[in-house]
């Protein structure tokens, strides 16, 4: 069994807990195309035999975001999870939208304290449990697009973001606010669209049973954006380097019984790269 499930994450639980339950459905490793917090809710793609290989390649793939954002104060973990510190003003919907701009396109960011990112071997969210004094380096990171969507209550509102590999959302939550002369967390998220995957086309983790999963199964080749290339000459598939009049770059690699894998083309020559079949 080779290909995707396209998960609707449910808030309260973590993502290895889908990749866990499908494992034991399909008897298959399975991993995750890039992982959302335990309060987060929505699209999960779950790669599912050779397609866990494909990690690097959608981890790179835009993501799309529903958020909702409360001023006037903040906590440790930047979301609602962290003991609740009030301070600072609530803007108007007329002062967020003005201050919009500048959070779109590359932007630099520091992740939160309450977050997996490494400090010497460990993680910073293990330092900020233990009480910990450390500093996390800022990144840079691209947001495509950043838009108010409404006020949800007195305190809260709700945005859509679109944003590239990397990008915390709550660290955004923080930064905005700040720029807005305040505090702010996130209070709510869910993940819309992941690369190719959309929550139209998410199904429940309940949904999935170890009678129906192959029905849920999506083929790797048709959520992958690159142009096709047909191989029939076995040399190829024992890594053999053929000719191609093909112009360089990456390809999804179909061979006489179909979709086999990704290849590259450079200088008139074409090699295999990944097997996903």
């Amino acid at each position: 069994m080779t290909g995707f499930f396209n998960i609707d994450k449910e808030e309260g639980r973590s993502s290895g807990y889908a990749v866990n339950i499908l494992k034991r459905l399909t008897h298959t490793p399975c991993g995750h195309m890039g992982t959302l917090d335990p309060l987060a809710s929505g699209v999960l793609p779950v790669g599912v035999g050779n397609a866990v290989r494909l990690f690097d390649f959608f981890l790179s793939k835009q993501k799309t975001y529903l958020a909702r954002f409360r001023f006037g104060a903040t906590t440790p973990t930047l979301d609602r999870e962290g003991e609740i510190v009030y301070g600072g003003a609530i803007p108007s919907a007329e002062e967020i939208v003005k201050n919009l701009p500048q959070f779109v396109g590359t932007i630099a960011q520091v992740p939160p304290r309450y977050s997996a990112v490494s400090v010497n071997g460990r993680r910073g969210y293990a330092l900020a449990r233990s009480g910990e004094d450390f500093d996390l380096p800022a990144k840079n990171v691209t947001v495509h697009a950043f838009r108010l969507i409404g006020q949800t209550q007195e305190d809260e509102f709700a945005f859509e973001i679109c944003c590239g590999a990397g990008t915390y959302i709550r660290s955004l939550a923080r930064d905005f606010a700040s720029a807005l002369g305040t505090q702010g967390y996130m209070s709510a998220l869910r993940r819309t669209k992941s690369g190719a995957f959309t929550e139209e086309n998410a199904v429940p983790l309940s949904s999935i049973t170890r009678e129906n999963a192959a029905e849920y199964l999506i083929p790797t080749d048709s959520v992958i954006d690159l142009p096709s290339l047909t191989v029939t000459d076995t040399r190829l598939y024992h890594g053999i380097p053929i000719p191609c009049d093909r112009g360089d770059g990456l390809y999804k690699l179909y061979c006489g019984e179909g979709f086999y894998g990704l290849a590259r083309v450079c200088g008139g020559l074409v090699k295999t790269e990944k097997k996903l079949c």
